[in-house]
């Protein structure tokens, strides 16, 4: 058998030749060696202290980031005084803005809209009332801090009044409007609900009974708003329709009805007048209303008949006392279209040249409409004035600040 055979044949692993001696056969196991050392080296530090990077290769690269240039700032171009002259957009001229605010204005004869429009926006005017109540005003009595005239002549229809504004831009108003809303003081929801929705032009007046009317009363002047107080009087179906207590009547002595005024004007202050609450059949009582009014001008207040009687003999009182009376009760019939005929009324009635003035009840239904009229109010050239405006017989011009 060849030596081929035998190698084919040859159990493995018996009779191999030993391997012949040489520097390659003596340099790997030293080389194993190092690979295994290398490698228990690596294994320890990554078990030691973890592989940060998880097995994934990585490289570092530093990128430097370069400044940004510094931008000029922007040139802003120099302010201009406002004028109070607005712009009006997308209208080729007053008459297309006249049609399209179904505004209607009165010309000459022969004169036009101009081409242009230009709305003027006034300065804001704050109109500030004097602080109540006043020092040199105060009667101290059983009754209570009572007005009287200071002893310099001041008077509350004087002090406490609210200043009239204009009309913007200073146009000349076509008419003048006041009104008086009642029966505040009864119910501080309604009460709370008149002095936020009226405008501050708007008079308001308390009856003397409720909780904190003076704190009602300072809100109502806060906002703006000049009060007046109101005085119960007898009606002609008195008891059954009853003013409340301390109710003047036409069967007391003067004194007694005089005790009575001084209890209800005890009740508050900061008010310029009073105002009649119920008490047909007391004003229409010559003897029996004339020591009332002649009080109330003793003690520097105005009255306003409010109104609500044909037979009132107050317009024709010979004293000293400032009068004013009502030419239309807003809210006599209370629905929505009968207090709107009755603004009307009263819009009209000033037209005339004459200052009108209007009375109505704290009521929501009330509130609401006043409310609604007066938004369009200046827009009509009518200017709504406090009633003090009308008691003193003479407008109080605006201050710009106090």
């Amino acid at each position: 058998m060849s030596a081929t055979s035998d190698d084919l044949t040859r159990p493995l692993g018996i009779d191999r030749p030993a391997p012949k001696s040489g520097r390659i056969s003596g340099a790997l196991p030293a080389a194993a060696g190092t690979a295994v050392a290398l490698f228990a080296g690596i294994a320890g530090y990554v078990l030691f202290l973890g592989d940060p990077a998880g097995g994934i290769p990585r490289a570092r690269v530093d990128i430097a980031v370069r400044p940004k240039a510094a931008e000029p700032d922007p040139v802003r171009p120099a302010a201009e005084p406002d004028t109070g002259i607005r712009v009006i957009e997308g209208r080729s001229g007053a008459a297309e803005v006249e049609k399209a605010s179904g505004v209607s204005v009165v010309r000459p004869d022969g004169a036009t809209a101009p081409a242009s429009v230009i709305v003027r926006v006034p300065d804001e005017v704050s109109l500030t009332l004097n602080p109540a109540p006043d020092p040199r005003l105060l009667d101290r009595t059983r009754y209570g801090a009572l007005p009287r005239v200071g002893p310099d002549g001041a008077r509350a229809l004087d002090v406490y009044a609210r200043p009239v504004a204009g009309l913007p831009g200073g146009a000349r108003p076509a008419g003048r409007v006041a009104i008086v809303v009642g029966g505040l003081g009864i119910s501080r929801g309604m009460s709370v609900e008149a002095i936020g929705r009226l405008p501050p032009a708007v008079t308001l007046a308390f009856a003397p009974y409720g909780g904190n009317l003076d704190g009602l009363a300072t809100s109502a002047r806060n906002a703006g708003h000049e009060i007046m107080l109101q005085v119960p009087m007898e009606p002609f179906d008195y008891p059954d329709s009853d003013p409340g207590p301390h109710t003047l009547t036409t069967g007391a002595k003067p004194a007694e009805n005089i005790e009575h005024l001084q209890w209800a004007m005890g009740r508050l202050t900061g008010y310029v007048g009073l105002v009649n609450y119920m008490g047909g059949k007391l004003t229409a009582d010559d003897k029996a209303i004339a020591p009332v009014l002649r009080e109330a001008g003793q003690r520097g207040l105005g009255f306003l008949d409010d109104g609500s009687s044909s037979r009132s003999v107050v317009p024709a009182y010979k004293g000293e006392t400032r009068i004013a009376r009502a030419e239309v009760v807003l809210d006599a019939s209370a629905r929505a279209d009968a207090i709107d005929k009755a603004l009307a009324k009263l819009e009209a009635q000033a037209a005339t040249g004459a200052l009108a003035i209007g009375t109505a009840t704290a009521l929501p239904l009330s509130v609401d409409r006043i409310e609604r009229w007066a938004r369009g109010l200046e827009a009509r050239g009518i200017l709504l004035v406090p009633a003090s405006a009308a008691l003193r017989g003479a407008t109080r011009e605006a201050a710009a600040s106090r």
